[in-house]
């Protein structure tokens, strides 16, 4: 394949974006470089989208329109950008943005090779792929490996029909599944690679359960506090699954495990039954440890979220802690706590079963007792039984009742 009806620039644009890929260190594979010009991502994306640059702290989205503005279209397309495709599920119209919650995209070129280095296939493997989006990257896939060693399953059947008919459009026929990668799977397991293209805090046990031994998963981990984090897992020949977070990784959850949707004032409820205290500790310190700080809390105050919110005129800042059970906004614990500037001591409401604030700052000064230990000191390991996040060694399983 050649790039299509991209006019005498199309294939300049690839190149570029490929050049670009290799100085960020997000493609250093030569032949995953052939594949990206032999799939030109254009071919997969609709005329109208909105645009999201992957940059650190999220970039501002916009509105692309191929046939209003072209140019403006094609440098979304051959950056390293996020291209939403879906809103709320099919409700919203991601030409404009209207809606609430992005539902389904391509995702940023970067990231996309980067879990492709991370699966590293070997010829002959045949591959699963969860969660086809536009079908791009089962495109990749099947243009490395062939077409008849992968199969890419999405749980939206409207998706899975766009991504069906631009595969077949380009020449690709990897087999398209309708399904949630968790429950039901195709028939024909056992799997070499299993590529995950949306974010899990709970590891679907068929992942593992069908892929061989030796095989490799890798996967977006989002357990809610903090930024997203890369996984790859190795199968073993025991049926659990052992590996290390490799790096960060922003993307939209998985539809049966996402979390309570809205702004964050709408999780405070009974505000009069708080229990109001005080703090020395700066609230900023929880949203800036790090990734390893991150896991850490995220593992030993498991089902909560941070959200930091700062007013760059005044310098005061709003840290929330929320849960992420379905009942959050009604029914949920919470904390606030508020910086200002030049205060020694720091206002802190909490409400609910759970003390969020109290937790989560036990589990900082855990982690900070240990050394700070950053993201690559941690792994996690996926049995039949669970999952447990690990530091150092899958011997020292992190649990929230640990000392």
């Amino acid at each position: 394949m050649t790039p299509q009806d991209g006019g005498e620039h199309a294939g300049r644009r690839v190149e570029a974006l490929i050049e670009s890929l290799g100085r960020d260190g997000a493609l250093t594979d030569e032949t995953w470089r052939d594949v990206l010009r032999a799939v030109p991502r254009h071919l997969f994306l609709p005329s109208r989208a909105l645009a999201v640059p992957d940059v650190p702290g999220g970039g501002t989205a916009y509105p692309i329109d191929r046939e209003a503005r072209a140019d403006e279209w094609w440098s979304a397309v051959y950056s390293d950008t996020s291209i939403i495709t879906q809103i709320d599920d099919g409700a919203g119209d991601p030409a404009t943005g209207a809606g609430e919650r992005y539902t389904s995209s391509s995702s940023a070129p970067g990231v996309v090779c980067q879990f492709l280095e991370l699966l590293d296939p070997l010829g002959g493997h045949r591959v699963l792929e969860v969660g086809t989006g536009t079908g791009w990257t089962a495109g990749l896939l099947s243009h490395r490996l062939g077409a008849e060693n992968v199969t890419t399953m999405e749980v939206d059947p409207a998706l899975a029909e766009v991504a069906g008919k631009n595969l077949a459009a380009v020449g690709l026929t990897p087999r398209v599944v309708v399904g949630d990668g968790a429950l039901g799977f195709p028939d024909n397991a056992p799997y070499d690679r299993v590529h995950v293209a949306f974010a899990v805090s709970a590891v679907p046990y068929p992942w593992v359960e069908h892929c061989r031994p030796g095989g490799r998963i890798v996967f977006p981990y989002t357990p809610g506090f903090g930024y997203g984090h890369k996984v790859r897992l190795e199968v073993a020949d025991d049926g659990t699954a052992i590996g290390r977070f490799v790096g960060s990784a922003g993307y939209m959850m998985m539809r049966a495990q996402r979390h309570p949707f809205g702004p964050q004032a709408s999780f405070l409820h009974h505000e009069d039954d708080a229990a109001k205290t005080t703090s020395r500790l700066d609230p900023r310190v929880l949203a800036y440890g790090g990734s390893g700080a991150d896991l850490a809390i995220a593992t030993l105050v498991p089902g909560v979220r941070r959200f930091l919110g700062k007013d760059e005129a005044s310098g005061e800042a709003t840290l929330w802690l929320l849960e992420t059970r379905p009942d959050a906004r009604t029914d949920g614990s919470w904390a606030v706590a508020e910086y200002v500037p030049g205060r020694d001591e720091f206002v802190v409401e909490q409400y609910g079963e759970r003390r969020l604030w109290d937790e989560c700052v036990a589990a900082y000064w855990r982690w900070h007792g240990w050394g700070r230990p950053g993201r690559d000191r941690f792994g996690l390991t996926v049995s039949s039984e669970g999952q447990a996040v690990w530091l150092d060694s899958p011997q020292n399983a992190l649990t929230p009742d640990a000392g």
